[in-house]
């Protein structure tokens, strides 16, 4: 079995460790023997939707987002539209997810085009939202830990939240919501990098991805001890921290 990962804009969006993301995907499928293809993709090049089996769109800062939405909207919309609706796995995080939206305002008043292929927009806030933080999502039954830090406060409608907020501020620090899940698309503020401290989420894009291409899949677990025991430990010192 193989999976080829898209990795958009390394060069461009990858602060905090979001990189650590995509090394996580790979490791964990190649600890069950599943070969794994990395693909950067970044400004001027085409979005293949038929190629790929996750993508990846990390955060970065306002300049660096300014120049990609240039490049997202003429060379890549309608290729990651098709491919989010065509529910492929698609992974987006802080400023990933704010140009998935129709728009990011920036704290110096620009109005950044995102792709518009989600129904959510982003206002710039006065206040930035820095911290850990833990979530729980209610579909899944899992609570997920992170780090935020971000001044734009996303604005999700009626798409379902990654999960509701035990700690921190999540999208807006108002409505009490993190992420958002559209299909197989994951949006959230998390870095971290989210998916070191959540192996769960990263095997269950894997499992999504693997279906996707051959069918109904059941993963051999791996030996999560230490990564559970250092999430539980984070749930334990935020909530109590909280209290």
């Amino acid at each position: 079995m193989e999976l080829n990962i898209c990795h958009l804009y390394p060069d461009l969006l990858n602060v905090y460790g979001d990189l650590g993301n995509i090394l996580i995907l790979k490791y964990r499928a190649q600890q069950r023997g599943i070969n794994v293809n990395i693909f950067n993709i970044s400004l001027g090049d085409p979005f293949d939707e038929s190629k790929y089996d996750i993508a990846f769109f990390g955060g970065g800062q306002d300049y660096e987002q300014s120049i990609v939405s240039e490049d997202l909207v003429k060379n890549k919309r309608e290729g990651i539209l098709n491919y989010i609706e065509n529910e492929n796995v698609f992974l987006s995080i802080c400023g990933g997810y704010q140009l998935l939206g129709k728009y990011y305002s920036t704290p110096q008043g620009e109005k950044l085009s995102g792709l518009n292929v989600l129904d959510i927009y982003t206002e710039s806030g006065n206040k930035r939202f820095i911290g850990n933080t833990v979530i729980y999502n209610e579909r899944f039954k899992e609570t997920y830990v992170g780090f935020e830090n971000h001044s734009g406060r996303t604005y999700i409608g009626d798409l379902e939240p990654l999960g509701k907020v035990i700690v921190g501020y999540g999208n807006n620090g108002e409505d009490g919501y993190e992420g958002c899940i559209y299909k197989n698309c994951f949006c959230t503020y998390f870095h971290g990098s989210l998916l070191s401290k959540n192996p769960e989420l990263a095997d269950r894009f894997i499992s999504l991805a693997l279906a996707k291409k051959y069918g109904a899949i059941t993963l051999e677990p791996l030996d999560d001890e230490l990564e559970i025991h250092a999430k539980n430990f984070i749930i334990a010192r935020e909530t109590r921290r909280k209290a």
